[in-house]
């Protein structure tokens, strides 16, 4: 009865998150940054798919999406974070209802955690919403290295190996709840939530079944909470995030009832190369943004003096 009140709860979350952004894209206002109208192009749903059936296999969606705007230009790097977070929040409901229905894990536990992780979206989001371009491109670039690393960890089996726990209780709970929060905040950033999540829970002692329910439930009501800042401070790109939407729901269901698995050492191999190829890129773009600073300083300077006698 717990479960089927948690899990109409998130659905109910879907709903009303979904009447509210589109109401909130009904009132855009023409010419804000990133709210041109229009379909979405094939390539954003095709984005979408493929990074939420990755997503539901448990590689996570934020790095390659990243990774794919950056590749194709399709979103202004400013944009990236809250376009993440706004496209992929429908996605991830269904992939949290799927996973919290058919996987078993203390229900106080895995509510307590996501709790934690919406309070940390709900303050991340209202300050990284307002960052600047070059901001941005410097927090994600590290971001994605951050992700990178983990995903190297992986391939190694250098993470720490897990217990089999399905619940928390006194300092590891207490443990748990900062780090879902701290990992919701950074969320907001576009560092992707999976990877840090299983390293947590294993070092809890928690069997890695238990992770899927936890990282997806805690995405599924983090992301639509954290999404209103971005969509009310129009800090996204609206197209992309629809094409994110429409392609990755299908994703997911393929994902989670016909495929199931893949060999996914090699598609890791391959997600590193791109993400830390991006990281770079936009490290290298954050560092352009801040050489141009000084230099139009000085030329406005320079304009001031010709005009003074």
């Amino acid at each position: 009865m717990a479960k089927t009140a948690l899990l109409l709860t998130l659905a109910a979350i879907g709903v009303i998150f979904a009447i509210f952004w589109v109401i909130e894209a009904g009132r855009r206002k023409k010419g804000e940054p990133g709210q041109a109208g229009g379909w979405p192009s094939w390539l954003l749903h095709a984005i979408g798919f493929g990074a939420n059936f990755l997503d539901t296999l448990g590689i996570g969606s934020f790095a390659t999406t990243t990774a794919a705007f950056r590749l194709t230009k399709t979103v202004d790097d400013r944009l990236i974070p809250g376009t993440l977070n706004v496209g992929h929040a429908l996605p991830t409901v269904a992939e949290a209802l799927i996973y919290i229905a058919i996987i078993n894990v203390d229900l106080m536990t895995l509510v307590l955690l996501i709790v934690a992780s919406m309070l940390g979206a709900w303050l991340g989001a209202g300050i990284v919403a307002g960052w600047s371009r070059r901001a941005v491109q410097l927090g994600m670039g590290c971001a994605l290295l951050v992700a990178a690393t983990l995903m190297l960890g992986t391939q190694f089996n250098l993470l720490p190996g897990a217990g089999t726990a399905l619940e928390l209780s006194g300092a590891k709970l207490a443990i748990g709840l900062a780090g879902n929060f701290m990992l919701g905040a950074l969320m907001t950033l576009g560092i992707g939530l999976y990877g840090p999540a299983m390293i947590m829970v294993s070092l809890l002692g928690m069997s890695p079944v238990a992770a899927f329910p936890i990282m997806m439930g805690s995405c599924a009501f983090l992301m639509p909470v954290g999404s209103v800042q971005f969509i009310r401070k129009s800090s996204y790109d609206l197209r992309a995030a629809v094409g994110l939407a429409i392609g990755g729901i299908p994703g997911v269901l393929i994902a989670a009832y016909i495929v199931r698995s893949l060999p996914l050492s090699a598609v890791r191999w391959l997600v590193v190369v791109v993400v830390v190829y991006t990281a770079i890129m936009l490290l290298r773009a954050s560092r352009a943004s801040a050489a141009a600073v000084p230099a139009r300083t000085d030329a406005a300077v320079r304009g001031t003096e010709r005009v003074v006698p």
